[in-house]
């Protein structure tokens, strides 16, 4: 990143889990933004298929389900540069500890549970991951689940801490298909789909505004 005065101040992705428990546990600022984003898009339709109803050929269940892949890098030299404890004793240890603890159950839920279980209590109920938001800028703010990630720790330490490491995330976006309405994220994921529109209208008068000219021309 430039030090250059005149330079833009640049907005960082992150990945933060609203846990009311342990609210700054799981917040995850990019070091780097990905240089590319993988989005993947499949229609929730009714119809479509072999022997189906052709009036319902156009029907939509619902928001398509998405899937975005992302390749966050993560460095401890800018820590060590400048002086940072955390950076010089574990590394980026504590950011990969961040983002692993959100697909982790919270041990004091699992203890509880496993007490539950020897006192002989008939129904355990799994804990809940924390809603987890990608957040990309201000005008895709989303509720996700992270579904997998690979990483690759480079660079340790004398205490085996890694200095450099690349995570490979995977995560599905959750929309109001997928959540009930009393959840944060439906609202989250409403505004979401209101401000796409908005720029899709956008769009729409920029494009006929190109055909005027073309036409002129």
């Amino acid at each position: 990143m430039t030090s250059f005065p005149g330079s833009p101040r640049l907005l960082k992705g992150a990945l933060i889990g609203l846990d009311p428990l342990k609210p700054l546990a799981s917040v995850v600022v990019f070091q780097y933004n990905p240089d590319s984003m993988t989005r993947k898009l499949d229609i929730r339709s009714s119809g479509g298929g072999d022997g189906a109803d052709k009036s319902e050929a156009f029907r939509l269940t619902g928001p398509p389900k998405e899937t975005i892949t992302v390749s966050i890098e993560v460095d401890a030299t800018d820590g060590l540069d400048e002086g940072n404890p955390l950076a010089t004793t574990l590394g980026v240890y504590p950011t990969l500890s961040a983002l692993e603890m959100l697909l982790y159950p919270k041990s004091a839920l699992v203890i509880a549970n496993a007490i539950a279980a020897q006192v002989g209590t008939i129904e355990i109920i799994p804990p809940e991951a924390p809603l987890t938001l990608f957040i990309w800028g201000p005008a895709r703010v989303l509720p996700v689940r992270l579904t997998s990630f690979s990483i690759t720790e480079e660079a340790f330490d004398t205490l085996l801490n890694p200095m450099r490491a690349k995570v490979d995330l995977s995560m599905q976006v959750l929309s109001y298909y997928d959540l009930k309405i009393t959840n944060p994220g439906y609202t989250i994921f409403l505004a979401h789909q209101v401000a796409k529109e908005v720029m899709a209208t956008t769009n729409v008068v920029n494009s006929i505004q190109n055909i005027g000219v073309s036409l002129k021309l």
